[in-house]
C-alpha cells in the first residue's frame, strides 16, 4: 500500500503523468533534452520530473558517452518492474502463477484448455471493441479492421506498432510490452503459446482468414515479440 501512495502521488501531477505516458509509447530511452523540448519544459524541470518517476521505480536511466566529448547523457526508460495499484491490495500475480501451474499439472489437456482459453480472450477482447465503435452486421473495409486491431491490443497492453503492405494481405506488427512476461519467466513455453493463441483470436474475429508467424519472441531476448499475419479480409 506505501509503494502505491507513493505512484499515485508522483502520478498526480499532469505533467509527470504526461512524460511517463510518452516514454511508454516512445518504446526506446530518452534524454532529458528530448523531454524538455517535446513538453516545453526547462530541462531542469524535465530532469526533476524524470528523477521522480525513477524514484518509485517507474523509471531506469543510466549514462551513455555520446562520443562528442564533455558530460555523459542520462538516458532514461521503462522501469523492469511491475507498476501495479489495487486498493485494497490483491496479489493478481500470485493467481495467475496458481492457474498457470495448476493447468500445467492437468498435462495435455490442461495445456489444451490454457490455449482454447487464450484464443477465446483474444476474441473477446475484439468484439468488445467492435461493439463500442459501430453497429453489429455492418461491413469493415480492411483499413477499420486494422484499426480495430491497434486499438484493442493497446487496449490489452501490448503497445504495438503495426504495418500493412501495399496488397492489404500481409500485417506485420511488432509488440513491445507483454502483459504476460512475469509469468513467462517460469512458463515461458505455455505463456507464449497461450498468448500466440490469444493473438490468433483476435485476428480470426476480424479475418476470415489468417495465418499468424511469428519471427521474433522476448523470451529469447529479443526486444520485442514481431508477427506477419498473412489475412484474407
Amino acid at each position: 500500500m506505501e509503494q502505491t501512495l507513493k505512484i499515485t502521488n508522483v502520478l498526480s501531477d499532469p505533467t509527470r503523468y504526461y512524460i511517463y505516458q510518452y516514454i511508454t509509447k516512445r518504446h526506446q530511452e530518452v534524454t532529458v533534452q528530448e523531454v524538455a523540448d517535446n513538453f516545453n519544459i526547462h530541462p531542469n524541470v524535465a530532469r526533476l520530473h524524470l528523477s521522480k518517476l525513477e524514484d518509485v521505480n517507474m523509471l531506469a536511466s543510466a549514462t551513455k558517452k555520446t562520443g562528442k566529448g564533455g558530460r555523459p547523457s542520462r538516458l532514461y526508460r521503462l522501469s523492469d518492474d511491475v507498476i501495479q495499484l489495487h486498493f485494497p491490495f490483491r496479489d493478481y500475480m500470485l493467481l495467475s502463477k496458481v492457474a498457470i501451474q495448476t493447468m500445467m499439472s492437468l498435462g495435455e489437456e490442461g495445456k489444451k484448455a490454457l490455449y482454447m482459453t487464450g484464443k477465446r480472450f483474444g476474441t473477446e477482447v475484439i468484439e468488445q471493441e467492435i461493439s463500442k465503435k459501430q453497429q453489429s452486421g455492418y461491413e469493415m473495409t480492411f483499413d477499420e479492421k486494422v484499426s480495430i486491431l491497434k486499438s484493442a491490443a493497446t487496449l490489452a497492453g501490448f503497445y504495438p506498432e503495426f504495418e500493412v503492405n501495399g496488397e492489404q494481405s500481409k500485417i506485420y506488427f511488432q509488440i513491445f510490452n507483454c502483459p504476460f512476461k512475469e509469468v513467462a519467466r517460469e512458463h515461458s513455453e505455455a505463456v507464449c503459446s497461450m498468448h500466440h493463441e490469444f493473438l490468433v483470436g483476435m485476428f480470426e474475429a476480424l479475418f476470415e482468414n489468417v495465418e499468424l508467424q511469428e519471427s521474433q519472441n522476448m523470451a529469447d531476448g529479443c526486444d520485442t515479440c514481431s508477427y506477419q499475419a498473412l489475412v484474407t479480409n
